[in-house]
């Protein structure tokens, strides 16, 4: 995220601050704070949108305005739309992006954030978590997964529950995949994943 702020870490942080968070701001002068989708604050180490407010942080797109009055608050916040959480020591951590997010029967599901926990699961090698429609919940979430053992939907499950992840969160639905397909871009293409999922489901739903 360009626009808004900028973090550092320090030669003598722990690898685990190194590696897994973004460290803290650059400036003694950045505002940030950590909002829910009311716009409240939301607790220590639960995860919301960063907003922030700094000396370099940008005041209004270029000749964008319908782009500006958007992206910020009536009090010079920008809405960054990255979804990050604080740890009790000051260090950022981004969970993903508000555009993915899974929304379960209202409970927002970061999709960053369960694709890392899948990705510990033994003898998982990759995951992508997908939304899919659901009339009752609205979107339900499928655990796309590359792995040398299938584990049942009740295995993950488990490891889930070991790991303390509130239940909402846990996937719906697994399914697997040798290789995933990929964007242009060289991103996985959730999109042509779910309608591999989708069109599997309405197939089955035929037999």
């Amino acid at each position: 995220m360009a626009e808004g702020l900028v973090c550092l870490t320090s030669l003598d942080d722990t690898d685990e601050v190194i590696y897994q968070s973004q460290g803290y701001p650059l400036s003694i002068h950045d505002e940030i704070k950590i909002v829910d989708p009311q716009g409240q604050n939301v607790a220590m180490g639960e995860i919301g949108e960063l907003l922030v407010r700094g000396p370099y942080t940008i005041r209004q797109y270029y000749q964008a305005p319908e782009h500006t009055l958007h992206s910020f608050t009536e009090d010079g916040y920008y809405c960054s739309g990255d979804l990050v959480r604080l740890t009790p020591q000051g260090y950022l951590v981004v969970e993903g992006r508000i555009k993915e997010q899974i929304n379960r029967a209202g409970e927002k599901i970061a999709t960053a954030e369960i694709e890392d926990i899948l990705c510990k699961v033994p003898h998982v090698h990759d995951a992508a978590l997908l939304a899919l429609p659901d009339d009752i919940l609205g979107e339900q979430s499928c655990a796309m997964l590359i792995a040398d053992q299938r584990l049942t939907l009740a295995e993950l499950h488990q490891h889930f529950k070991l790991q303390g992840i509130a239940r909402y969160k846990w996937p719906d639905r697994v399914e697997y995949i040798a290789q995933f397909p990929l964007t242009k871009i060289g991103k996985v293409d959730k999109q042509q994943l779910v309608r591999m999922v989708l069109c599997d489901r309405d197939t089955n739903d035929k037999v």
